[in-house]
């Protein structure tokens, strides 16, 4: 899947996620990037920021917390389209859960790790 067709399938998985969990949100920019970090070639996606369950009064004027997908380790885990998109659909709702506090563990237990 080319670089374009892969932006696309990140935004139609953000756009399966429910209206009312994307209104919550908060200060959040979504990227897509070819490769992770050279020290963690297998990275699929990551939240680089702070959850909402640890932000307190003063957090107010921070820059946006990050979701990044990576492109290059999700096109090469996958046999095929149907695949690689369910596994975007995956990775995009497990970063997003990071961004409200929930972490590796309590994911795989509800099937998103």
């Amino acid at each position: 899947m080319g670089a374009r067709e892969f932006e696309e399938a990140v935004g139609d998985a953000l756009d399966e996620v429910p209206p009312e969990l994307m209104e919550l949100l908060d200060n959040i920019v979504f990227l897509i990037e070819d490769e992770p970090p050279p020290d963690d070639p297998d990275l699929l996606g990551v939240y680089d920021g702070t959850p909402l369950t640890e932000r307190g009064d003063g957090w107010a004027g921070a820059l946006p917390d990050r979701i990044t997908i990576y492109r290059g380790p999700l096109t090469r885990m996958c046999e095929d389209r149907d695949e690689l998109l369910d596994e975007i659909a995956v990775t995009v709702v497990h970063e997003i859960a990071h961004h409200f506090g929930i972490d590796d563990a309590r994911l795989h237990a509800l099937g998103w790790g």
